[in-house]
């Protein structure tokens, strides 16, 4: 079965970096874009970078771009987010997210999420 379990979140300082992971399973993760969105209190969730399968292309939101960098392990079916310079405004739940068509039926699937906190 599709697993997608998110870690490395945590309280930072304004400024400061964090290193976000998401280790894939149950699926040939080489073959698939995945993203990293994340969802702040009372918002919606948003794409906050993604990744095609080679690692060949990568796109950000702009409020991230230049801060954030996504990366991907397709030996190792993982997907880390290094962020930098972190503001409060990026206080969110972080969430790794992929599509999959299995059987002519195309599905999101998320992980559990990990918190991101950025205050002093």
């Amino acid at each position: 079965q599709v697993q997608l379990v998110e870690s490395g979140g945590g309280l930072v300082q304004p400024g400061g970096s964090l290193r976000l992971s998401c280790a894939a399973s149950g699926f040939t993760f080489s073959s698939v874009v995945m993203r990293w969105y994340r969802q702040a209190p009372g918002k919606e969730r948003e794409l906050v970078a993604l990744i095609t399968n080679t690692g060949g292309t990568t796109n950000y939101a702009n409020s991230v771009k230049g801060r954030f960098t996504i990366s991907r392990d397709n030996a190792k079916n993982t997907v880390s987010l290094q962020m930098n310079s972190l503001k409060p405004e990026d206080t969110a739940v972080y969430y790794c997210n992929t599509v999959l068509t299995v059987v002519g039926r195309t599905s999101n699937y998320w992980g559990q999420g990990t918190q991101v906190t950025v205050s002093s």
